[in-house]
């Protein structure tokens, strides 16, 4: 009797302990599929977040608006043959084309009249005009933007020649987007010098016009205002040139299109560093020495 009831405590025992085994055998089983339920998730997580953040890098890709002209025409031909016998009567038939490193983007060209009247005295004329076309740039910025600062220079330039005596500046309308003429005198060994710098602005283009004038050996020196309204109508006119030269479609003329355009050279230039040598002003009056 003894001896059965030893053998069902053990009996009773034995399945106890097997119980407690199974049991802690299923706990690194639940544990094994909870961590492999974890990691699933966050793969998942990661992979929303890299094509976000594709998605986010490929929409922030820099664009800017493509500039409106292309090309420029060659300065020496932006003048119509009678505006010219107007400014520079006793010019050559050909103007006096500055050098340039890049026809594209720059340009200038310049006339010379002396209508010498003996013992009378002689009447001298000096006229430039310089073309400067700025590209797009996606760090810089819009082809527009890049000219209005060069646009700027040139005319706090202008007003700020050494030497000039009753400096005035005025605002011009009708011709390009902006335009500024900038008048003053400046004396010379030769005689008394009405100096014009009509600087113009049309979409990517600055156009900058150069006239003087002078009344040489007791020749009467010409007035500001009659000098004026030719300096008005020559920058008008070679505006228009630009315009024409771009009629058949700039880049992105008319489109409204956003593009990311390489640099050219004349935008890869800061404004002080492409300033064509014959559009200062300064330089303007030294010629005429």
């Amino acid at each position: 009797m003894q001896r059965a009831a030893q053998r069902y405590q053990g009996d009773r025992r034995g399945k106890r302990l097997s119980r407690v085994v199974l049991g802690a055998a299923a706990v690194p089983v639940m544990l094994v599929a909870a961590g492999c339920s974890s990691d699933s998730g966050s793969d998942d997580a990661g992979g929303k977040e890299s094509a976000a953040s594709a998605s986010a890098s490929a929409s922030a890709s820099p664009t800017v608006q493509a500039a409106t002209y292309a090309s420029l025409p060659d300065p020496c031909d932006t003048l119509s043959k009678g505006t010219l016998g107007d400014l520079v009567p006793k010019a050559s038939k050909s103007g006096k084309q500055g050098t340039s490193d890049d026809v594209a983007t720059r340009g200038s060209c310049s006339w010379s009249s002396l209508d010498n009247n003996g013992v009378k005295g002689s009447q001298f004329r000096w006229l430039n005009v310089s073309l400067l076309r700025f590209d797009s740039d996606v760090t810089r910025g819009e082809g527009d933007k890049l000219a209005q600062e060069y646009f700027d220079k040139q005319v706090q330039d202008a007003q700020a020649v050494e030497g000039a005596k009753n400096t005035k500046t005025a605002p011009v309308t009708g011709t390009g987007e902006a335009a500024t003429l900038v008048t003053y005198d400046l004396k010379k060994k030769e005689g008394s010098f009405k100096q014009q710098t009509l600087v113009t602005r049309v979409e990517n283009v600055v156009v900058t016009v150069d006239y003087n004038g002078a009344g040489l050996a007791g020749e009467k020196t010409p007035s500001a205002d009659s000098l004026a309204k030719l300096v008005k109508k020559a920058a008008k006119e070679a505006v228009t040139s630009v315009t024409k030269a771009n009629s058949g479609g700039g880049v992105g003329a008319g489109t409204g299109s956003s593009a990311s355009p390489s640099p050219s050279k004349s935008a890869s230039k800061s404004p002080s560093t492409s300033t064509s040598k014959s559009a200062s002003p300064s330089k303007s009056a030294a010629k005429k020495s």
